[in-house]
């Protein structure tokens, strides 16, 4: 019987494939059923295809990766290898930890420390974490956890207290995750975390120099896991040229500007790495202490400042005209009419770094310092060389540290604001831009001493007041802190503030001045500052830091003497000791 298909003559529409299953019986759930069915068996036969295709690649990797192991080709990145002490079993930093996070030849080292492989009884071990600032830079000989340790010594005689830091030179959370993960293992009681000056400039920061600048997270530790690997370190190491380390000027045109879109991925790398970090702590059983960290305001104008990206040519050539007008009435001491110059500029253009830090130089000569502060930190939170901690920074730091169990906050920030002339801080506490004087150190151990005194076993004895704490003083004839070295310190500031991107700062010709009037040759008798080394040797005839700054101060004076200092010095046995003018000691 023949079926002749009707069409609508309108729609021209005529019975397909669906109407057709319809008339045979057939229901479309049916139909969709038996495409599940067909394609589940086509996966099937599929899967052990894929599993192969992935799994032998993986498999090559693997074997050549301990191919290149037990052909001793690259190098381990584990943050400690086994090394002896005096005889004494320990383990050692290794020198190639940081090669995941730096170029070829710009790899930056911490002071190199050993940790005795057993904990002895009545230990305290505390490891500090953080960049430059918390190492302790220009001398971490006179850091704050230098100054911590001997506090604790002194008013804790009952304890060993092992105070290890780990900070470097240009290293931030990427890199202190790693560290604080290596350093688990080792029976930690306590880590202090002083950390936020380089997530911008950095490795892995949007404003680095240092590595590539990808902003994803997974992609980050991705990249670090593989340059740990031996085949990661050839493939780094094809096409790359060995750089040089070049300072802060390796920055000079990486400004980042803090509306940059990059900004919100630093924040969130930098909170993620942080809780992480903590975490790993927690995991080894160690209490936790964050810091905000301490930015000189008041000292240090911005690096570098950026117009605003929609500001036309008429409006610039307003804007600059009146900022001209304001820095003349500036220099003339007029301050209120320039201040009004001032704020009409920031009416056309606000977000130029520099200009704020001349509205709040204004605000505080004419005594209004609530408004003079706000607009410091505005000044550091703009500057588009970000080597400062901002505002959102230490942010996270506090809320971080407000938000997790078994962790305690230190507020430098507020601390130092509260010692500071008009609570903004400046060069009495900071160097130049982060890095702490000998007062700011001190205050920050102490800050640091209390929290730790207020948490100690019983067995270490009363919980101690702030009147309790070592004075400043106390502290630095323990470290042997001479004006010979507080002199050469200020000169080793001096030296780097000749350099961009110091030369470019609004007020660089005051902040050298400044630290001019803190170099000078001191009175005192050589021998008077041998005295004051070996009277604080007798009381730490084991601190190898004490040690080599004696053997470094001795060298002109009496060689021989220097060489047993420093050979006395050696962080562990087989370290290569050297003279200060490089010749290595037998």
């Amino acid at each position: 019987m023949r079926i002749n298909k009707r069409v609508n003559p309108r729609s021209g529409w005529a019975p397909g494939p669906q109407a057709s299953r319809k008339s045979s019986g057939m229901s479309s759930k049916q139909s969709i059923s038996k495409r599940q069915v067909e394609a589940k068996g086509e996966w099937r036969r599929l899967a052990p295809r894929i599993a192969i295709a992935v799994f032998i690649p993986f498999l090559v990797l693997v074997l050549v990766e301990v191919a290149l192991r037990l052909f001793g080709v690259g190098y381990s990145t584990e943050l400690m290898e086994p090394c002896t002490v005096h005889g004494s079993p320990s383990s050692c930093y290794n020198l190639f930890f940081p090669a995941p996070f730096f170029p070829p030849g710009m790899i930056k080292l911490p002071q190199v420390y050993a940790i005795p492989a057993e904990k002895g009884p009545q230990t305290y071990r505390i490891f500090v974490l953080g960049e430059s600032a918390a190492m302790g830079d220009p001398d971490p000989a006179y850091g704050f956890s230098r100054y911590l340790e001997v506090m604790l010594r002194e008013r804790y005689p009952s304890m060993t207290f092992e105070v290890v830091n780990t900070g470097s030179v240009a290293m931030n959370s990427h890199v202190m995750l790693p560290i604080a993960k290596g350093l688990a293992k080792y029976r930690p009681d306590l880590f202090i975390i002083y950390s936020g000056n380089n997530e911008v400039v950095g490795p892995y920061g949007p404003g680095t120099a240092l590595s590539s600048s990808s902003m994803s997270l997974p992609v980050i530790r991705s990249a670090i896991f593989l340059r740990s690997t031996r085949i990661g370190q050839l493939l780094t190491k094809v096409g790359t040229q060995k750089q040089e380390w070049g300072g802060m000027a390796m920055f000079l045109d990486k400004q980042v500007r803090a509306s940059s879109p990059l900004m919100k991925y630093a924040y969130a790398n930098f909170q993620q790495n942080l809780y992480d970090t903590i975490e790993v702590a927690r995991r080894a059983g160690a209490r936790v202490i964050v810091s905000t960290v301490a930015t000189n305001l008041q000292d240090c104008a911005p690096f570098a400042s950026l117009h605003r990206e929609d500001l036309g040519q008429d409006a610039l050539h307003s804007w600059s005209a009146l900022v001209q007008q304001g820095a003349e009435k500036e220099s003339s001491g007029s301050y209120a009419e320039a201040l009004k110059l001032y704020l009409s500029a920031a009416g056309i253009d606000d977000d130029y770094a520099e200009l704020e830090f001349r509205i709040a130089r204004c605000l505080e000569a004419l005594g209004e310092d609530g408004k003079a502060r706000e607009h410091f930190l505005r000044a550091r939170d703009l500057d588009t060389l970000r080597f400062r901690a901002d505002s959102r920074i230490n942010d996270i730091n506090r809320s971080v540290a407000s938000s997790l169990p078994g962790v305690k906050l230190v507020d430098a920030d507020a601390i130092f604001a509260n010692e500071s002339s008009h609570g903004i801080i400046g060069s009495e506490l900071v160097y130049e831009h982060v890095h702490l004087t000998p007062h700011g150190n001190y205050l920050l151990a102490r800050a640091m001493f209390l929290q730790i005194a207020s948490t100690l076993p019983p067995e270490a004895g009363k919980s101690l007041q702030a009147e309790d704490v070592p004075s400043q003083e106390e502290c630095e004839r323990m470290l042997a802190f001479t004006s010979h070295d507080s002199s050469r310190v200020a000169a080793e500031m001096l030296r780097r503030l000749q350099e961009p991107p110091f030369t470019n700062q609004l007020n660089h010709s005051d902040q050298v001045l400044r630290l001019m009037m803190k170099v000078n040759n001191p009175d005192e008798d050589p021998n008077q500052t041998a005295a004051q080394y070996q009277w604080a040797i007798m009381r730490m005839p084991d601190d190898k830091i004490l040690r080599r700054k004696f053997g470094l101060f001795l060298f002109q004076y009496n060689p021989a003497g220097a060489l047993n200092q420093l050979q006395m010095a050696q962080p562990w046995d087989g370290f290569p000791v050297v003279t200060p003018d490089g010749r290595p000691i037998q």
